[in-house]
């Protein structure tokens, strides 16, 4: 067994973070089989904790654009995001999905993305000596991204949204599965998509790699 510090190296946490509104969505049924197709990838051998977070069942506050240091604390507000915080800055593997609204995320996903703003301060290279914020993310840590549209909807909006995020938390984008649903009256068409099964087995063998090669479980 190989220790660093606290953690345990092959101990894993995989943390999903859905901001669909739906329940058993497109974009909840991929995120969860990503999720387990790399529990699968990683062995027996390797401890995977899974964290599933629906934002739609979360209750919090728009971003105040406050402007102050919240430290020790990730926010100065306390609501339903306080314990999410914990595990985006301690989890080993981001999965973020989202359907495409107005060529970006939806709306839970764009609330949630400003209120992680505090995470990583403006001065993030650190050139203003009087500058209030700190950096407090010195890991980089692997993730992929789901985005779930139309057939003629245009993803890159969200793609970028999230790429936006992924660089401000400190996880390297591995790939996107994207979903483009013929029907949006009938929710949970992508389980049984045998394309992005396709896609989710070969995402989950690159994020198995990924993990494996940032804590030297090789």
């Amino acid at each position: 067994m190989i220790w660093k510090g606290w953690k345990r190296l092959n101990s894993i946490n995989i943390l999903t973070i859905s901001a669909s509104p739906l329940s058993d969505s497109s974009t909840d049924l991929i995120l969860q089989n990503l999720a387990e197709a790399v529990r699968r990838q990683l062995g027996e051998q390797t401890i995977v904790e899974t964290s599933f977070v629906k934002l739609n069942d979360l209750t919090f506050i728009p971003c105040q654009a406050c402007g102050e240091s919240p430290e020790p604390k990730w926010c100065l507000y306390d609501d339903d995001l306080t314990p999410v915080y914990e595990k985006l800055v301690s989890c080993d593997c981001l999965l973020f999905g989202t359907p495409v609204y107005f060529d970006s995320v939806s709306a839970q996903g764009k609330a949630f993305i400003d209120r992680c703003n505090c995470i990583r301060p403006p001065d993030y290279r650190g050139i203003d000596p009087n500058h209030a914020f700190i950096k407090r993310l010195h890991r980089k840590r692997p993730g992929a991204m789901v985005v779930v549209g139309g057939e003629e909807g245009w993803l890159e909006g969200a793609r970028r949204t999230i790429a936006g995020l992924f660089k401000w938390v400190e996880v390297v984008n591995h790939g996107m599965i994207a979903y483009r649903t013929t029907d949006y009256n009938v929710k949970g068409r992508a389980a049984d998509d045998p394309m992005v099964i396709g896609d989710i087995e070969q995402m989950a063998v690159k994020l198995a790699d990924a993990i494996r090669e940032s804590h030297d479980l090789r």
